[in-house]
């Protein structure tokens, strides 16, 4: 027994083939409707009439009337015609402030494409002027298009080359941050920091001791004598005596890991900052700094020895970063942020 009509279902959006047009030709050619022969072929009828338009032609013969007919190869050629055509155009010629711009940026101020797309966002500067999105900023990197390579991308380049360990039990220096209050976790209120330090070579070395507030992402490194709790309580005290009255509004809780270089720190900041310390084994629990340390490292390599690094090149680094414009932030800069968060408390 014959089947008048073809059950299986073509995937959907998928072009003809030009198979299929032959055979819409031939049906058409023997007189079937365009649903029928929608129906035969597993299509929408709409589909079969767009083809039949798209392919129908004017044919002219000598001593013959002029007539009208379909032709599966003209609807083929009409096709591929057409689909040369379509898909997003480049903008490379059209957008080319913007590129130089992102160039400039990623290059030369360690900016992301995401973070130069985000902030070109927010300036009425760039309102009316033609820009590129992340991802086709991103495309036309790996299509070597621009001046910048992927080499110019530090976290594209990353590897995680970290292997697991054995940990051993290790105890609290201190206040748990499970006691920590509700209102250092969303973010809201402003004076809540995370701490750290970063090491050079093993031994011999400076350290940095880095802090990062939670609300505006702002972030210092500071050079350390020594990654001891001498060291840290000494530069502790000195930015005491930098924010004067501030302090205990700048600085309301200090969040730290189990180092024994934060081993003093409770004691130092007594009656003035509240401190806690974060499970052992959890540098999740203090993200922010960790993510901020991760952007340190594109300027100060691990294995770099810090004591090869002057004061006033490590405050370049730390201002960079701060004047990098932040997705999680709208956008804006930390280094902006964090000046309006003191204006208010002056």
């Amino acid at each position: 027994m014959a089947h008048t009509e073809n059950t299986i279902q073509n995937r959907k959006n998928k072009h003809l083939s030009p198979f299929e047009r032959g055979q819409i030709a031939a049906l058409h050619k023997a007189g079937h409707s365009n649903r029928d022969i929608a129906r035969r072929l597993g299509r929408v009828h709409q589909t079969i009439a767009n083809e039949l338009k798209r392919g129908t032609t004017m044919q002219l013969k000598t001593g013959r009337t002029p007539y009208t007919a379909y032709f599966a190869e003209t609807g083929q050629t009409v096709y591929e015609r057409n689909r040369m055509n379509c898909g997003a155009k480049c903008k490379l010629l059209v957008a080319t402030e913007f590129i130089d711009f992102a160039c400039e940026k990623i290059v030369n101020d360690g900016w992301s494409p995401d973070a130069v797309v985000g902030f070109t966002s927010t300036q009425t500067d760039w309102k009316d002027k033609p820009t590129v999105s992340m991802k086709t900023l991103y495309n036309y990197i790996d299509l070597d298009l621009l001046s910048v390579r992927n080499i110019d991308l530090p976290m594209k380049t990353r590897l995680n080359t970290k292997t697991k360990r054995v940990r051993k039990n290790r105890r609290v220096l201190g206040t748990s941050i499970a006691e920590r209050p509700l209102e250092v976790e969303d973010r809201a209120e402003f004076g809540h920091w995370e701490i750290d330090t970063v090491e050079g070579k093993k031994s011999d070395d400076n350290a940095l001791l880095t802090l990062v507030e939670r609300k505006t992402r702002n972030y210092y490194a500071i050079l350390l004598d020594d990654q001891d709790h001498d060291s840290v309580d000494y530069t502790m005290n000195q930015l005491q005596q930098d924010f004067g009255e501030l302090f205990p509004q700048v600085f309301k809780t200090i969040t730290s890991d189990n180092g024994s270089e934060f081993s003093n720190l409770e004691a130092s900041l007594k009656d003035v900052t509240d401190v806690y310390f974060a499970r052992p084994y959890a540098p999740y629990e203090r993200g922010s700094n960790e993510r901020h340390n991760g952007l340190l490292r594109r300027y100060i390599p691990k294995g770099k020895a810090i004591s090869d690094y002057s004061t006033e090149a490590i405050q370049r680094i730390y201002r960079t970063l701060n004047n990098l414009p932040r997705r999680i932030l709208d956008y804006q800069q930390p280094a902006v942020l964090f000046e309006q968060e003191l204006a208010k408390l002056a």
